[in-house]
């Protein structure tokens, strides 16, 4: 065999080699699935806790408060644990008004440091009302400190409605807290709170904000993670003005 033959041989085999390990790489990608069985826990879980809480007699976020809020996150579950020094967190679910109602869920995660006498670990469901545009703006963001770059106050339940102060009314944030079954406003500082990419990933497919999803109408929501807007729209069917 002359040196032009072997040549030919030589560059057909590189050929077909680089077309082998190319191809099974290309199929994966055209066939990778998320499953979304996680997200939709989270927005069940979200629905589960806002409900229980609505549903607590004189107890409850006031409805005037609620018809007022441009958008709703919910963390269930957040851990506070740790011994002197501690932190928080936990994951959660938002969703605002739209013109057409409450918002596809967006998907966020809550961590914030914390110091002090503390023994021993603490599950407690976060519920914040983002009141303005400014409070929206920093949900919208890639992240923010709660009381940092958005003001935050204890938000009013049940009777208390009645009584909130300037603080409160002109607050970017009300937030609240339930923790062994008793739920009250919570001035909650310190925590910081972003997009929680990978289920947004999960759900929406790779690169979707959490802006797109709750403010620009452009995703479609999947079945199994609208219980959480859905029970919204069970205490608030206010609209977002065009």
């Amino acid at each position: 065999m002359n040196s032009k033959s072997i040549l030919q041989l030589i560059a057909i085999c590189c050929l077909a080699l680089a077309v082998g390990t190319t191809a099974p790489a290309q199929d994966t990608t055209k066939t990778k699935h998320h499953d979304t069985k996680d997200e939709v826990k989270q927005s069940e879980k979200a629905a589960k806790v806002f409900t229980e809480i609505m549903n607590t007699p004189d107890k409850a976020i006031p409805s005037e408060i609620l018809d007022k809020a441009e958008c709703v996150a919910v963390f269930p579950d957040v851990i506070k644990a740790g011994f002197i020094v501690g932190g928080r967190g936990g994951r959660g679910v938002a969703s605002c008004r739209t013109a057409t109602g409450w918002s596809a869920p967006a998907y966020f995660s809550l961590g914030g440091g914390s110091i002090g006498a503390q023994i021993g670990a603490q599950s407690t469901d976060f519920v914040l009302l983002f009141m303005n545009k400014n409070g929206l703006n920093s949900l919208l963001s890639d992240k923010f400190e709660v009381g940092g770059e958005a003001s935050v106050a204890a938000g009013p339940v049940g009777r208390e409605a009645g009584a909130s102060t300037d603080a409160k009314l002109n607050a970017q944030i009300l937030s609240y807290s339930r923790s062994k079954g008793l739920f009250a406003g919570l001035e909650l500082k310190g925590v910081v709170i972003k997009p929680d990419k990978d289920d947004m990933r999960d759900v929406y497919g790779e690169g979707v904000t959490a802006k797109e999803a709750l403010q620009e109408n452009k995703v479609k929501v999947p079945a199994g993670v609208s219980s959480f807007p859905d029970t919204l729209t069970r205490y608030s069917t206010r609209k977002a003005e065009r």
